[in-house]
This record gives C-alpha cells, structure tokens and sequence, in this order.
C-alpha cells in the first residue's frame, strides 16, 4: 500500500472525528469568539477590567427605567422615574414581546384548529405555509405593512371611503404588535398542529363514554396535551420578539427603540462600549430564556406521537339530513370565516400590498419601479446602492453559507442523532444563535475579526464578503440540523452496523447509507440555509456598512430610509421571489422544522 493509500485510510477511519473538530473550530472561531469581543468590551476598557459600564446602564432610568434608581439606592427618585420613563428601553423591549406573543397565540390557535379538525382542498399547502416565519426576510414584512397600512395604503383607503378619514397607522405600538404576529403566529399554528394531531383519540372517546360533552372533553383531555405545545410557541415567539430588530427598526424607529435598535444606533455613532453592554445584557436574558426553552422541551421529549390521531372532518360536515346546518355547524363557521378574513387582512395583504405597489403609479399600472432600478445599476458610481450588486451578493452569499453551513449542520446532527449527555450538550450548542441575535454577531466580528486579531506579530482579518458569509452560515446551520437530526435520530441502527460489520468505515457508513436515507432533510437543510441566508438583516447591516457587501434586505431597508417607497417594494418583490424559490424547496422536499 502506497504512503497515499495509507493517509487516505487513515483520513477515511477519522473523518467523522476530524469534521467535528473542524466544525467546533469554526464555531468558536466565527460564533463564540466574536460574542466574548463583545462580552470583554462591556467590561474591559485600555486593558482593565471594569464594571462601571454595566453599573451605568443597570441604574440608568433611560434603559432600566423605575429599576434605576432602586438599584443605585436613590429611592427618592423612584417616584418621579416611574411617573415619568416607568420602563426603560429594556422593559419597553420585554413589554412589546409580550404584547406580541399574545397576539401571535390568539392568531395562531384558531389556525391550529382549523388545520388539525377540518380536511379541505389546499391544506397540505396551507399547513406549509406555516414555515413562512423561516424563509421570509423580516425587512420585507415590513415593506409590506408600509405600503398595505400605509397613509395611501389599501387599508387607510377604505378607511376615506366609508368616511372615516386616514388616519396614522404606521410608526405606532399596534403596528410592530401586529408585524410580530405576522411573522411569529405561524410559528404556533404549525408547533400546536404538531401536537393537535398526536392527541389520542381514544382518549376523547373515553372520556365521551364517560358522559362527558364535548366542552368539558376538550377543556379536560385535550387542553391539557395541546398546553406544552402551546407554551412553547409563545416562548420561542417571546424569544424571537424581544431580539427582533428590523421589523422594530423600520416600523418604530428610535421613538419605539428596542435594545436591538438602540445597540445598532449606538455603533453607528462608534460608541462600542455602551453597545456591547446593552448587548451583554440583552445576550444573558435570551440565553436564560432560552435555557428554559430547551429545559422544557426535555421535559416534554419523551411523549410519543399517537398511534391513534383524531381523524379531521370535512369543512362541510354539519349538514342535517334536512338539508339544514345544524346551530354549532353554522357558529363554527361563522367563526372560521371571521378568522379567514382577518387572516387575509393580517397575513396576505401587506404581502400582496407589496407587489401591487411595485407595479402601481400615480396613473395606474407601471413598471417605473423597476426601470428605476435597472436605471440606477445602469448609472452605477453615482450611486451608493445599487440593486445588481444587491441581488448579486445575496445569491453569493446564499451559495457560499450554504457550502459551509450544511457540512457544519450534517456533522452536528451526526453528533446528535445518537442520544446522550454529549448529544443533549452538542444540541445545546447547536441553539446558541438562536439566543444571541446577529445584531450582536454583527458587533462581535465588527470589533474582533474586522478590526483585526494579533497572531505572532501579524494581524488577522476576516472583512467584507468573508464576515458576511460567516455571520449568515452561525445563523444559518441550526436550521440544518433540525432538518437532518431528526430523520438521523429515526434510521434503524442496524443498518449503519451491517455497512460496519462488511468493513466500512464511520464515514463510509455515514455516506453510503445513513445520507442517502435521509437526503430529503439535507435538501431541505440546505434550502433553509439558502433562504436564511438570503432573508439576514441583522448581522448584514452592520458588516455592510461603509462597503459595497451590502445584500437586498439592506438595499430594501436604505430604499425606505430614503422614503422612496416604489423603488423599495420592487426591491421587496424581487426579494420575495427569491425566498419563494426557496420556500417551494423547501415545501417539495418536506421541510421540517423539530422543536
């Protein structure tokens, strides 16, 4: 056997080995590097150690509200605080994620039911739908609630014809509430459908049987099952409302700031310090929040699907053999039209709102929109933003995350998929960016990789197009995972131990009979990653700054600091063609998303 043949045995035999170690590497590298330069920056100043900077924001008024002055001992002053600022950004911040996690339930629940009871034409594509929340970019929601709610909006439209006048719907409380619940309710729907269908049917039966009706045998068997679903929609809801920054950015700017939008203000006007101390704090509440997510969900883990599911009826059911519909039939659908139309007011038209606004002039139909972008890319230099470039970037980077996200995602379901402590702690990790937000990955590369690291008396930089690709694929690779880690977790071991017992290899097994079986999830994966990619804000804003990095969601966002609505909804509709591309994929290749 030639030297050759013998390295590559050996590489061969250590494979799986070897890309651990590689894709441990890479995440502290690009992912737990960056968010200790931002950590070190909240509490470390000309190379001392300092907590004044945390002391500062815990007892400012501004940021802690009527907490300040009780933690700074200045009790006199509580009074005047609580009247006065009683929240503080961060409160503010939890408040509003409150406020949208309600919301999101009460969207979403009705849409659970109706999925999880009824049969109808176009179901399979409305429960598809409901992955809506991963693949569209959060800035283009915004696009649509501008041009849907706007003041010459569809909506303010109807408002002067029936004689109530336009009134200020945008810029408001109600509107980032409303956006949330847009971009979060999905996420119920699909998380309680999941566990809607794994009722045992048999259960209702009995407790039926028993003399109980139909109320008490919903409110006693079945709220109960549907109650941990439900509760960790509205956590991870939570989660991902209190980090929200784009929708928060473009629909209540600095007047609504959150601890997301107010970081991002402050690195605009290069105060690091303060920034990453806000982002240091706002890190440990997620990280908390999402430590009580995962805690959680392991509790609930060892409930298993039903082998029983309650069967759906069809949507016309509740017809007497009079002809007649019987008084809770017609109730109940009464309801579900109700909740039909306020989902197309909520959910279809800020999207649709958006593309009809991309193509609408003052005088009817037109494609100015657009020859104003292919004019602008046409001029070029005299430009700062230029669609080609934007689009050329996102499909870049797309493609790029995508090579490194999904062998990253693969490895870590790999690692996963077999149970145990170190399973439990590498799935831990494999969550991690989903309780930091970009915003502060973004910070953490920006004063760490960016600037540059010093390695024996050389300084190492990752800049521009490297940086972006390296937030997009931290953000992008968990959604790999549970795409693959389940179906991996599901194979028979027995084949993987036949493939070994004929003299294969970890990695030879892995490729040759474990990927193949589950070459659905991987697609899929790589889809979500492609599409995430595609859709990121957070972390982009900030790397493009002051470069020509810059992708569409941040060519969308400038669009609209410019008040140049039409220019900026065309953006968002090539935008939305792109991520709908990838949500097709996605539904065709029978995307998950395991939580």
């Amino acid at each position: 056997m030639t030297r050759r043949e013998t390295v590559g045995r050996w590489l061969e035999r250590r494979a799986v080995a070897l890309l651990g170690v590689a894709t441990v590497a890479v995440l502290a590298v690009l992912f737990y590097y960056p968010v200790l330069t931002v950590f070190a920056d909240a509490v470390r100043v000309g190379g001392a150690w300092t907590s004044s900077f945390v002391r500062e924001v815990v007892t400012d008024p501004f940021y802690v509200g009527a907490l300040g002055p009780l933690l700074s001992g200045d009790l006199s002053a509580v009074a005047d605080v609580a009247a006065d600022r009683p929240l503080g950004i961060f409160g503010f911040t939890a408040y509003q994620a409150l406020l949208s996690t309600v919301a999101s339930v009460a969207f979403g629940l009705p849409g659970a039911y109706v999925l999880a009871r009824y049969e109808f034409p176009g179901r399979r594509t409305l429960r598809s739908l409901t992955i809506l929340p991963f693949v569209l970019p959060s800035i283009m929601v915004a696009i649509g609630f501008y041009a849907f709610f706007g003041a010459n909006g569809p909506v303010n439209d109807l408002l002067a014809a029936v004689g109530v006048g336009r009134i200020s719907l945008l810029n408001s409380l109600e509107a980032i509430v409303v956006a949330h619940a847009f971009y979060n309710a999905p996420l119920v729907t699909r998380v309680t459908t999941a566990a809607w269908e794994s009722v045992d049917a048999r259960m209702v039966e009995t407790a039926r049987s028993l003399g109980a009706n139909p109320y008490y045998a919903f409110r006693d068997v079945l709220v109960p099952q549907l109650l941990p679903a439900v509760l960790t929609g509205a956590l991870l809801t939570f989660i991902f409302t209190f980090m929200s920054f784009p929708i928060v950015l473009a629909l209540g700017g600095l007047q609504l700031a959150t601890v997301e939008v107010w970081v991002y203000s402050l690195v605009q006007q290069l105060d690091y310090a303060e920034a990453a101390t806000l982002a240091v704090i706002e890190t440990v509440v997620s990280l908390a929040l999402t430590y009580a997510y995962l805690r959680y969900e392991a509790r609930q883990s060892s409930s298993s699907r039903a082998a029983n599911p309650p069967a759906r009826k069809r949507f016309l059911s509740g017809v007497r053999s009079s002809g007649a519909v019987s008084p809770l039939a017609a109730l109940e659908r009464a309801g579900i039209a109700v909740y039909a139309v306020v989902v197309a007011v909520v959910f279809v038209g800020p999207i649709a709102s958006m593309v009809v606004e991309s193509i609408t002039g003052p005088n009817g139909l037109t494609l100015q929109y657009y020859r104003f972008l292919v004019q602008r890319q046409i001029e070029g230099a005299s430009f700062q933003t230029l669609p080609g470039v934007a689009v050329r970037n996102s499909l870049f980077f797309g493609a790029a995350t995508l090579l490194v996200a999904l062998p990253m995602g693969v490895t870590v379901s790999v690692l996963t998929a077999r149970g145990g402590r170190w399973a439990r702690l590498a799935d831990t990790a494999a969550m991690a960016p989903f309780a930091v937000s970009g915003i502060v990955v973004g910070l953490g590369m920006l004063r760490g990789l960016v600037f540059g690291v010093e390695l024996w008396d050389h300084r190492v930089q990752v800049t521009g197009a490297v940086a972006i690709v390296a937030a997009h694929a931290v953000a992008a690779y968990p959604f790999v995972v549970r795409n693959v880690s389940p179906l991996l977790g599901g194979l028979d071991r027995s084949l993987v131990e036949s493939a070994r017992a004929l003299g294969a290899t970890r990695f030879r097994a892995l490729l040759d009979v474990e990927l193949p079986l589950v070459a659905s999830g991987v697609a899929a994966g790589a889809a979500f990653a492609f599409a995430i990619s595609v859709g990121e804000f957070d972390s982009t804003v900030i790397l493009a700054t002051g470069s020509s990095s810059y992708t569409m969601p941040v060519a969308v966002e400038r669009y609209i600091g410019n008040r140049t609505l039409g220019p900026a909804t065309a953006m968002g509709t090539v935008l939305l063609a792109v991520t709908s591309l990838s949500f097709v994929v996605v539904d065709r290749l029978g995307g998950r998303w395991e939580v």
